[in-house]
Order: structure tokens, then C-alpha cells, then sequence
């Protein structure tokens, strides 16, 4: 059976889907930023750059929320937008890495810092949507 327009194979809608492709492509743009501008004030040298990992993982909370909220997500369908959202987050990162490097400053330790640090946001969000995902309701 073929799903309908509205409820795609993921057990989302085609609406849920497009809010979470934008909130991912939207939210990876700002931490592209975010990382372009505390990158040459220091934040990957010495110990900024753990400090820096660290914060991620309470900084990424409002995202995984926010996630959930934008597209109505009900708590067992957490972890799939996530993904669907890292997933857009991780597509623009290679693209830009590759081709628009100059998006995270002009220098190769600050473009692979950036990278690295997204990387890590990816992994973080879906961990956390993990924790955060619900059992569903019967």
C-alpha cells in the first residue's frame, strides 16, 4: 500500500516533513554562523574547544524541542524528526564544506573545526532525541 499525500513511510505528514527539512537547514545556517564568528575568537583552541563540546550538548535541548513543536510532533515521533532535520543539517554541511567553505571563514582549521563542531551537534541532537523520545500511545 502506498502511503497517502498526507502520511508519508516515515509516519509523518508531508507538512511535518517540510517543517522539519526548513527548521534543519535554518538551524544548521545559524550554527554555521554561530561557529564563523566564535571560531576566530578562540573557541577550538586549548580548552575552549572541549568547553565548547560540552555546552553543545545543553544548547542542543531547545533544538530537539523546538523540532517537536514546529512540526507537532507526537513524543514517540521525536527521534524521526530529528533525524529528518540532522539529515537536511548534514546535506548543507557537505555542500557547503565542499563548495562554500568560505560560510565558515576563509582558513582550512577554521572550515574543519566548523564541520567537526556541526558533526558533533548532529550526533548530540539525535542522542538526545533518543533519551527525549516517547512510547507511543495506545
Amino acid at each position: 500500500m502506498r502511503p497517502s499525500f498526507t502520511q508519508s513511510r516515515l509516519g509523518l505528514t508531508t507538512g511535518q516533513v517540510l517543517t522539519l527539512v526548513f527548521t534543519g537547514a535554518i538551524l544548521w545556517f545559524l550554527a554555521a554562523i554561530l561557529l564563523r564568528t566564535i571560531g576566530p575568537m578562540g573557541a577550538f583552541e586549548g580548552g575552549n574547544r572541549a568547553l565548547l563540546y560540552a555546552l553543545t550538548i545543553p544548547a542542543t535541548v531547545p533544538f530537539v524541542w523546538a523540532v517537536q513543536r514546529l512540526a507537532k510532533l507526537a513524543g514517540n515521533q521525536i527521534v524521526i524528526g530529528v533525524a529528518v532535520a540532522t539529515a537536511t543539517a548534514g546535506l548543507l554541511d557537505g555542500i557547503a564544506v565542499a563548495w562554500f567553505s568560505q560560510l565558515y571563514g576563509g582558513d582550512l582549521p577554521q572550515v574543519t573545526n566548523s564541520a567537526a563542531a556541526i558533526l558533533w551537534g548532529a550526533g548530540v541532537a539525535l542522542a538526545l532525541a533518543c533519551v527525549m523520545n516517547r512510547e507511543p500511545t495506545t
